[in-house]
């Protein structure tokens, strides 16, 4: 039996769970969480290739997985950013980082920016 994890998904890879990308089949098993700014990033990518209906219906789907980002988590992200200024983090992609960090759990995703970093679940 293999324990439950869970994982906050960047919107990377939330597009590669809901595109099926094979190397991200296994996550589907544990829980999986967001935030409102990656489901932001998620609605615009598919209203701009895949249009309104898919949009929303994505949209809808992980809306349920989403969690409250707390001020002082916005606080730590832009700490973050401000580290790896080099790295042209995204601001959605940092304050994910910083939830994840804070509460012990995995940031998944496929940016290369984050491979190699602490508490990184790096897929491509």
């Amino acid at each position: 039996m293999t324990a439950i994890n869970v994982f906050y998904c960047d919107t990377y890879a939330l597009i590669e769970i809901i595109g099926g990308n094979e190397r991200y089949v296994i996550y589907t098993d544990h829980i999986l969480i967001t935030s409102e700014y990656n489901l932001m990033e998620l609605y615009y990518s598919f209203l701009k290739d895949y249009g309104k209906d898919m949009a929303d219906l994505y949209f809808d789907e992980w809306n349920e997985f989403t969690v409250k980002i707390p001020s002082f988590i916005l606080k730590k992200g832009m700490e973050i950013k401000l580290v790896n200024k080099n790295d042209r983090l995204s601001y959605v992609d940092c304050i994910g980082y910083a939830f994840a960090l804070e509460n012990g759990i995995k940031f998944l995703t496929g940016d290369s920016k984050f491979k190699g970093k602490n508490g990184v679940e790096f897929v491509k």
